[in-house]
């Protein structure tokens, strides 16, 4: 397999193995890759320990360091993940949080090992592009929601 011009490298402390297969299973067009094991003593890990984890994110390659606990996650970066309606919308919500993560405001969430998630249906990434009164009403109701409430998005878009 090739590797990919640009990959996305996510920092762990310790659990890149346990988070990709979460996102594995959890987000469409996600897959687990190969699992890289130290060949040496390092900082955070002993030979033999698992250094690096290849998958993918809704089509995204990525790779998971496990480089011990220096370095945090913050909501600087997050993957947002277009939702065509409110079930897939509460499946991916209702499965980051479920598993430890934690609920934000406007539709982000942080899943247990601290990286961000915008779970935004396409309803609402329409009503922000179409501009004037409609985006006003639709960012109106958005700033009132935790986790994006479909209905009430296209309600918005109607003017209602």
């Amino acid at each position: 397999m090739a590797i990919p011009k640009n990959i996305v490298c996510l920092w762990f402390d310790k659990d890149a193995e346990e988070a990709a297969r979460f996102y594995a299973g959890t987000f469409p067009q996600s897959a687990m890759g190969a699992v890289h094991r130290a060949p040496g003593d390092y900082p955070s890990g002993k030979a033999g320990d698992v250094l690096t984890v290849e998958f993918t994110v809704a089509g995204i390659p990525c790779i998971g360091l496990n480089g011990g606990p220096v370095f945090k996650h913050s909501e600087a970066f997050s993957f947002q993940i277009a939702t065509d309606d409110q079930a897939e919308t509460d499946r991916l919500w209702n499965a980051i949080i479920g598993n430890g993560g934690t609920p934000s405001a406007c539709g982000w969430c942080k899943d247990r090992w601290g990286i961000s998630w915008q779970i935004t249906p396409r309803v609402l990434t329409e009503g922000m592009a179409a501009g004037g009164a409609e985006a006003r009403r639709v960012f109106e109701a958005m700033m009132q929601m935790t986790k994006i409430d479909v209905a009430a998005i296209e309600a918005a878009r109607r003017g209602k």
